[in-house]
């Protein structure tokens, strides 16, 4: 709690994962990748309950030896490729009752750590916003960046006039890091979505926002973990 608002934080995890199959148990550094990010919540100072949101009977098992709780099962039609996010949160809001926020913690975000966590439920009570997610710099601008037309030709996406200009030169830009999400409960149950003209970021810097979705990411981490242990 903090400044008398109460936050329940979700973390999502099915079973199917096509990417990097059951990815969300796989061991990385002697332990589940869920875990990861079920020990950083549960240091936060500002959280008031710890819930899991899952289809899956093992990967249930192991958010409780971990110390989330687990007071429902996602329905199936729920736990599907085509599933949205955001029904999986509202369904969530519905089996616990009575939070003035919602924060979403993805487990696939691995490096996420408490102080994030804190972080966003800080600015976000404190600036009285709505919505909040974490963003970082982008390592490449989108500023360069162009997509393609018919007959392989190159069109870009800000305009022409960026490419003579140098990198330090260009806006500034945000990419979210897909690691936490957070809202007022009711505005999110009225807007069905993390993201409006409302919603504020909060930077994490771009080292530990790494999304494992491939098998390559999870090597990766798997590297970074090493190193960290050295």
């Amino acid at each position: 709690m903090l400044k008398d608002k109460t936050i329940l934080g979700v973390i999502a995890a099915r079973g199917g994962s096509k990417g990097v199959p059951r990815k969300n148990i796989k061991l990385a550094g002697g332990k589940p990748l869920i875990a990861w990010v079920i020990q950083a919540a549960l240091k936060s100072a500002h959280l008031d309950r710890l819930v899991l949101s899952s289809d899956d009977s093992h990967i249930i098992e192991i958010a409780e030896r971990y110390g989330c709780e687990t007071p429902f099962v996602r329905p199936d039609n729920l736990a599907q490729d085509d599933s949205l996010i955001r029904d999986v949160i509202l369904h969530a809001m519905d089996q616990v009752t009575g939070y003035d926020h919602v924060m979403l913690i993805q487990p696939t975000s691995p490096l996420t750590q408490t102080e994030d966590i804190d972080g966003c439920i800080r600015q976000i009570i404190n600036q009285r916003g709505k919505s909040l997610v974490t963003v970082t710099s982008p390592e490449k601008s989108p500023y360069w960046m162009f997509k393609t037309e018919k007959d392989n030709r190159l069109a870009p996406l800000m305009g022409w006039e960026y490419f003579d200009q140098r990198r330090q030169d260009l806006p500034e830009t945000r990419i979210p890091t897909g690691a936490v999400y957070i809202a007022e409960s009711k505005w999110f149950r009225e807007n069905r979505s993390f993201y409006s003209p409302e919603t504020l970021g909060y930077e994490i810097p771009y080292e530990r926002c790494l999304d494992i979705d491939t098998e390559l990411d999870f090597k990766l981490f798997e590297v970074m973990i090493k190193h960290e242990q050295l």
